[in-house]
């Protein structure tokens, strides 16, 4: 066996870069519904807002790779930075639904600049000895600044919306310095592809009408929920849940002083979790995703990845039901979701990129990205109005029992389409 290759320092740099940014879009992110809330906006108007947001962020990235193979990483990654700064800065100032709704979808807009630019440095500065390492490394880094992202913008809008917004800002200034003085532009070979072209192999990869048919369902029947867990837990938990009962829980298991890192003092002189605080999913699988991939490495993409809806629809049963039993069986509830998504999410990436012939791997990977953005579209306009009209009648438990029906259907059509339609062969190399 070949000894593993040391990662230059441009890969410690790039790594530390996404942590960054992934603690300020997580922490805008997760906590933007109770901002909505705050503001008094609709539950229709904050639907919109995670439709587009989510639609932008995931559908630039299929362009954005060309630019950065043109122009350079280091200098898209500037370009990101002076899309993201300001923006960040205006949810300081803008109050109106349509100043923020513009702001939001200018993050969503740099963060949609920035997504395959840390990725793409990742692949260009490994090989065979070292990429499995280097991209667990890079995914361990996202779920590190999307846990504390959250965590430390929850406890600053318990003083102020601004401190967290300004943290948020902060990160990406030094982003920005790290960038300038430390990120060093990472040799490759550049495939000179040019936004014209990408958009004809696109549509030629899209012009298999079975493979454009499972992105469709896959957009509607796996991403569309997977986004409505992120949309909705973390106002669920915060205007829902007893969150002083999750304080006691938290307390009794791991100490006063762990449990006061999740929470804030309310009005009433009451400890309470704050909700985007516990909300999520990076804490467990920074954990557990080693484990679970070596686990379902043994079997089969497909089959895997049904396993893995089937029991996130499990956890959308019991985050229902943390409402009507216990306020506790929340964290088993976050806990199955974050299990089905570990297998999910990446048995479904590596499929889509394995069924690709060998030269075609990225352009479907590129492809898929549009899977994600309609799920992402569809996501806010759907279940985020659903949610706030369970909520009026007083039963907001009910979305989850609506998305584990449309989980356990998700699982039901794949199957057909598989068995009528036939399994994708995989490549063998």
């Amino acid at each position: 066996m070949r000894k593993r290759t040391p990662f230059p320092k441009v890969f410690w740099v790039a790594n530390g870069i996404e942590i960054l940014e992934r603690f300020s879009y997580y922490g805008i992110y997760f906590g933007f519904g109770i901002y909505m809330q705050y503001r008094g906006y609709t539950m229709d108007q904050l639907g919109i807002i995670q439709s587009l947001f989510l639609f932008i962020s995931y559908t630039i990235p299929v362009i954005s790779g060309t630019f950065a193979d043109r122009f350079g990483f280091k200098k898209v990654l500037i370009v990101s930075y002076l899309a993201y700064l300001p923006s960040i800065l205006l949810l300081m100032l803008t109050k109106s639904f349509s100043g923020i709704a513009l702001t939001m979808l200018s993050i969503g807009l740099a963060a949609g600049i920035f997504k395959p630019l840390i990725s793409g440095t990742v692949r260009a500065v490994t090989d065979k000895t070292n990429k499995t390492l280097g991209f667990g490394i890079f995914y361990a880094m996202v779920n590190v600044g999307g846990s504390f992202g959250p965590i430390v913008a929850g406890k600053l809008r318990a003083i102020s919306w601004n401190y967290a917004f300004l943290a948020a800002a902060i990160s990406i200034g030094f982003m920005l310095l790290i960038t300038i003085l430390f990120y060093k532009e990472p040799k490759r070979e550049i495939e000179g592809i040019s936004l014209g072209k990408k958009f004809a192999d696109i549509w030629t990869a899209l012009s298999d009408l079975k493979f454009a048919l499972f992105l469709v369902l896959l957009g509607i029947f796996f991403w569309l929920p997977f986004w409505v867990f992120f949309n909705l837990c973390a106002i669920y938990v915060d205007k829902n849940i007893d969150t002083v009962q999750l304080y006691s829980s938290i307390k009794s298991v791991f100490g006063t002083g762990f449990a006061n890192f999740f929470s804030h003092v309310d009005e009433d002189g009451a400890r309470r979790i704050l909700g985007e605080t516990i909300a999520h999913t990076g804490y467990i699988i920074m954990i557990l995703q080693i484990f679970v991939s070596r686990f379902f490495e043994k079997f089969k993409s497909m089959p895997s990845f049904l396993v893995g809806l089937f029991i996130m629809a499990l956890g959308f049963i019991v985050l229902g039901m943390a409402n009507i039993v216990a306020a506790p069986l929340l964290f088993l509830g976050i806990f199955l979701f974050a299990v089905g998504e570990m297998i999910s999410s990446p048995r479904i990436q590596e499929y889509i990129t394995w069924i690709a012939p060998k030269e075609k791997a990225g352009l479907y990977m590129g492809a898929n990205f549009l899977s994600v953005g309609i799920g992402g579209l569809l996501s806010g306009i759907t279940y985020t109005s659903l949610y706030g009209h369970f909520r009026d009648i007083n039963h907001a438990e009910n979305v989850w029992f609506v998305l584990a029906a449309h989980m356990i259907l998700a699982v039901i059509v794949l199957m057909i389409f598989t068995k009528t339609a036939g399994e994708f062969k995989e490549q063998d190399e």
